[in-house]
C-alpha cells in the first residue's frame, strides 16, 4: 500500500512537472488550451496545465533572412546577379504564429519579387549606383507587407549586383579610359601652369633687368651731367681767356688724331678757333723779335 502511495506520489510530482514552464529574456511565450489562444507570457517562471494546454515560444530578437541570388533583367537588358539580406524583428509574437505558415519562406519570395522588380526598373549603371536607393525602396515595401504578420523589417542590405563578364569587362576597360584621360588633362594643366610660371618668371626678370638698365642709365646721365656741371662751372669761375681755350681745344684735337683713322672732320667752329691761334702765334713771335732787338743792342 505504501507503494502505492510513493508511485502515486511520484506521477503526481511528473504531471506538475511538466506544467512548469521557463521563457528565456529574449522570448514570449504563448499559452494554448486545447488549441485554442489563451494569453501571452514573458520571460520568467510560467505554470500551465498538463495535458490541457501547451506553450509556443517566439523568439523576439533581431533575426536575417538571406535572399538567394537571382538573375534579373535591368532597363537596358543587361542580366545581373542580385542578392540581398533583411533583418526584421518580431513585433507581435500572436501574428507571426497564426498569420503566416512560414514567415522565413514568405519573407525571402516576397523580398525576391520585389528586388526584381526594383532593379528591373533601372538601368545597369542607375543600379551600380543607387543601392541605397534601392534599399530604401525594398525596406519600405517589406515593411508594409509584413506588417500584417507582426513584423518590422529594420534594414535591407543589397550584397551584390554583379553584371556579366564580357560587360564588367567592358567597364573596366572604360574606366581604366576615364583615368587615363583625367591623367592627361592634369598633366596638361601641369605643363600649362608651369609655362604659365616660366613665362611670369622670364617677364619679371626681363622687366628687373630693364629696370637696372633704365636706372644704371639714369645714374650715369645724372652724373655726367653734374660733372659737366661742375667742369662748366669750374671754367667761368676760374674765367679762362681765349688763348687758354684755344690751346685746349689743339689738345683736344690732338687727342682725336690719334685713332687709326685716316681722315679727320673738323667741325666749322674750328677755322675761328686756328685764326686765333694763329694771332697768338703772331704775337709770340713780334714779342720775341723785340727780345732779341734789346739783346743785341746790349751786347753792342
Amino acid at each position: 500500500m505504501i507503494i502505492l502511495y510513493i508511485i502515486l506520489a511520484l506521477v503526481v510530482f511528473i504531471v506538475a512537472a511538466t506544467g512548469i514552464k521557463t521563457v528565456r529574456p529574449w522570448e514570449k511565450a504563448l499559452i494554448e488550451r486545447l488549441g485554442k489562444y489563451q494569453r501571452t507570457v514573458g520571460s520568467g517562471l510560467t505554470i500551465i496545465m498538463p495535458f490541457l494546454e501547451q506553450m509556443i515560444k517566439v523568439d523576439m530578437r533581431e533575426q536575417v533572412v538571406e535572399v538567394p541570388p537571382q538573375g534579373v533583367i535591368t532597363k537596358d537588358n543587361v542580366v545581373v546577379e542580385v542578392d540581398a539580406v533583411v533583418y526584421y524583428e518580431v513585433t507581435d509574437p500572436v501574428k507571426v504564429s497564426y498569420n503566416v505558415a512560414d514567415f522565413y519562406t514568405a519573407a525571402t519570395k516576397l523580398a525576391q519579387t520585389n528586388l526584381r522588380n526594383l532593379v528591373g526598373d533601372l538601368a545597369l549603371d542607375e543600379s551600380l549606383t543607387s543601392r541605397e536607393v534601392i534599399n530604401t525602396k525594398l525596406r519600405q515595401i517589406l515593411d508594409d507587407a509584413t506588417d500584417k504578420w507582426g513584423t518590422r523589417v529594420t534594414r535591407v542590405e543589397l550584397q551584390r549586383i554583379d553584371p556579366p563578364a564580357d560587360v564588367t569587362e567592358a567597364m573596366h576597360r572604360q574606366m581604366k579610359a576615364e583615368r587615363e584621360k583625367r591623367a592627361m588633362i592634369l598633366e596638361a594643366e601641369g605643363h600649362k601652369q608651369s609655362a604659365i610660371l616660366k613665362a611670369e618668371g622670364d617677364a619679371m626678370a626681363t622687366r628687373t633687368v630693364a629696370d637696372a638698365e633704365r636706372y644704371k642709365k639714369l645714374t650715369v646721365a645724372k652724373g655726367e651731367g653734374e660733372a659737366i656741371q661742375t667742369v662748366f662751372s669750374a671754367i667761368h669761375d676760374g674765367k679762362p681767356t681765349n688763348d687758354l681755350i684755344a690751346i685746349k681745344y689743339l689738345e683736344a684735337l690732338q687727342k682725336m688724331s690719334d685713332g687709326k683713322a685716316n681722315k679727320i672732320f673738323l667741325p666749322y667752329e674750328a677755322s675761328g678757333i686756328l685764326s686765333s691761334i694763329a694771332g697768338i702765334g703772331e704775337l709770340f713771335k713780334e714779342k720775341l723779335s723785340s727780345e732779341n732787338k734789346l739783346e743785341d743792342k746790349k751786347e753792342v
